[in-house]
């Protein structure tokens, strides 16, 4: 039994692995520069990895928070190709520093011992991290010392807690993530909220309207476009090359989105 149980975890580690390999060729063939970098966060060390556009003028920076299976190639490929758009990138790996045996995602057995990880963190040491990260990538001499922040799930959940904290970036993009649980957070919201919805995701999308009726009562801007017949995760399973024709429209429509709503800023 045992070791049926050992083949059934390479197996499914195998599968992860070969899930994301789209992702890892599309960096290794990317002509952009990256770093990795270590940043002070507290009493921790943050790694985070850092794309640059190829432009000649300093652009506005992006901080991008991962799902809830940390740091991932996809995450780290979504950074590159948002840096192909003209903007800075910064995606922390807010796993960072985890325990002794974990200092990064990558550490980790598997997908699902990150995903066990990410929910034990501490929400204020989230926060702390997120505006280390922030604060790093809006002084690197090629940046022009703006900000935004956007996430994916878990880390749209984060995006939309981080905007009730944080009142330096200019605005949150949240992808298919969970709203603020009460009125009093959302009012502590400054900056516009941009959110983007898969059609088939009604755990998320059922919190919508309060969010939007709360958004609106306190007079704050939200945003939003439902991509019909994406699922949740749409603009990770939009790379894949075993995509759905609604999953690819979604990310392909959501990208032209992306784009328009930071070259406002």
């Amino acid at each position: 039994m045992k070791s049926v149980l050992l083949t059934l975890l390479a197996i499914f580690s195998l599968s992860l692995i070969n899930a994301q390999d789209f992702a890892l060729k599309q960096l290794e063939n990317s002509p952009r520069h990256h770093e990795w970098v270590e940043i002070p966060s507290g009493d921790r060390t943050l790694h985070a990895f850092v794309a640059y556009p190829e432009v000649n003028t300093n652009t506005l920076a992006v901080v991008v928070i991962h799902e809830n299976a940390g740091l991932t190639d996809w995450v780290r490929s979504f950074s590159d190709q948002l840096a192909e758009k003209g903007f800075l990138v910064i995606a922390p790996d807010l796993l960072s520093s985890f325990d002794e045996m974990h200092k990064k995602t990558s550490d980790f057995a598997t997908g699902d011992a990150a995903r066990s990880a990410i929910y034990q963190l501490n929400p204020e040491q989230v926060t702390q991290d997120l505006e280390a990260a922030r604060n790093f990538i809006a002084n690197d001499p090629s940046s022009n010392g703006k900000t935004v922040i956007m996430g994916f799930c878990w880390g749209g959940a984060e995006t939309f807690r981080f905007v009730t904290n944080n009142s330096e970036v200019l605005a949150g993009l949240v992808f298919y993530g969970s709203p603020p649980k009460t009125f009093e957070e959302i009012q502590k919201i400054s900056v516009p909220v941009y959110g983007f919805y898969g059609g088939n995701d009604q755990r998320i999308n059922a919190t919508i309207p309060e969010t939007e009726e709360w958004m609106k009562q306190a007079g704050k801007t939200f945003d939003y476009v439902i991509y019909p017949g994406a699922g949740h995760g749409y603009m990770r399973q939009g790379d894949s090359p075993a995509a759905t024709p609604e999953n690819v429209e979604a990310k392909d429509q959501s990208w032209k989105r992306i784009v328009g709503i930071l070259e406002k800023f």
